[in-house]
């Protein structure tokens, strides 16, 4: 029985969700797709269904993992009282998220890995890290775009460095 394209979409999400997980607790080359299956509540059979390669899923799993980091940035802005960077800074660097395998940045946890990649994979966390980069940038207060997108880089770079030793 063939699933509707919304419960394929759902389905392909839960996987994308549980190798974001599986990937930044074990790292990207010590999840077998059996695993990451397994935590999706699913079968490795299905894997091919919804994905060509472990490498799509990666690429995926890291545009998306990004795009989440930035909607916890946004949410932590949103707090009333929230002065820009320094929030980033305070939501980013907690000790929430270094505990918790799904909040860790995947820099941090697969900066290593992400660099040994295919290209798509590669692509896909710098299209991610730019994005963060544009979001820190913003904070930067009264300085031109290139300055600000400097220190974001700074910034940005460092409180990876320090998440990962950290951890």
């Amino acid at each position: 029985m063939r699933k509707s394209r919304k419960e394929a979409a759902e389905t392909r999400a839960r996987i994308v969700d549980a190798a974001s997980v599986e990937f930044r607790r074990n790292g990207i080359g010590a999840t077998g797709l059996s695993e990451l299956m397994a935590a999706a509540g699913l079968t490795h059979g299905g894997f091919y269904r919804h994905f060509g390669s472990k490498d799509e899923l990666v690429a995926e799993t890291c545009a998306s993992a990004a795009e989440g980091l930035i909607a916890s940035i946004a949410t932590a802005r949103a707090e009333p009282d929230q002065r820009g960077l320094e929030t980033i800074l305070g939501d980013y660097l907690s000790s929430d998220r270094r505990d918790d395998p799904s909040g860790i940045c995947p820099f941090a946890a697969l900066g290593g890995e992400i660099a040994r990649s295919s290209d798509p994979v590669r692509d896909a966390a710098t299209d991610g890290f730019r994005k963060l980069v544009d979001v820190i940038a913003a904070e930067c207060g009264k300085t031109g775009p290139d300055a600000a997108r400097g220190r974001a880089l700074v910034a940005l770079c460092t409180m990876v460095g320090a998440l990962t030793m950290s951890r």
